[in-house]
């Protein structure tokens, strides 16, 4: 069975994606696995340059397939803001709870409904270079109440008016199928079949 490596030292991200390709037909190893430490400075425009920066330069250190992801927040009150270039806009904040409150903070005076979505991109690049890429979204309202406690980012103030439920509140088997991550690793995983038959 080929090996793909997940290109992130989150080794919770590493957990998740193992879930998520489940049956892809590759063995998926985190950098841990095969004693890599790799910091990737993430400088692209937007989320597929920088999934592809990231999964390019594990390749290139561990000679095998790589997967990497980027993702985002995307609030149409904000004009798509903090989308892919959060960490260079002043978004981040120092915690979670920072985080989300920037954001609440930048929404005080537009009207709600804040309508937005979370979009993801998958990136993977094999060993001979060839890239395949797959995306995903999950619309969504933000809300300027938290609620729940599972999940990361902005998730306690994402809610989803078809659950009924903020990201937060959502178990992991309910996030992993709605997702904009679970959707474009839904993609992948059928992808990732057809080239490990070849």
């Amino acid at each position: 069975m080929p090996q793909l490596i997940i290109a992130t030292s989150n080794p919770g991200k590493v957990a998740e994606f193992r879930d998520l390709l489940a049956g892809c037909g590759w063995e998926v190893v985190g950098p841990a696995d095969m004693g890599l430490t790799l910091d990737v400075e993430e400088t692209g425009a937007d989320y597929a340059e920088n999934a592809l920066i990231k999964a390019d330069a594990f390749v290139q250190t561990s000679g095998i397939a790589a997967l990497a992801d980027d993702s985002g927040l995307e609030v149409d009150a904000l004009n798509g803001e903090p989308g892919p270039l959060h960490h260079l806009r002043g978004w981040d904040g120092h915690d979670q709870a920072e985080r989300i409150q920037i954001l609440l903070d930048a929404l005080k005076d537009a009207p709600p409904p804040w309508t937005g979505r979370y979009r993801a991109v998958l990136v993977a690049v094999l060993a001979d270079g060839r890239v395949v890429q797959e995306d995903g979204a999950c619309e969504g309202v933000i809300i300027d109440t938290l609620a729940g406690s599972a999940g990361f980012g902005y998730d306690p103030v994402f809610y989803l008016p078809e659950q009924g439920k903020t990201m937060a509140q959502l178990s992991l088997q309910e996030k992993n199928r709605i997702s904009h991550r679970g959707i474009a690793a839904a993609k992948m995983r059928q992808r990732l079949r057809e080239l490990a038959a070849q």
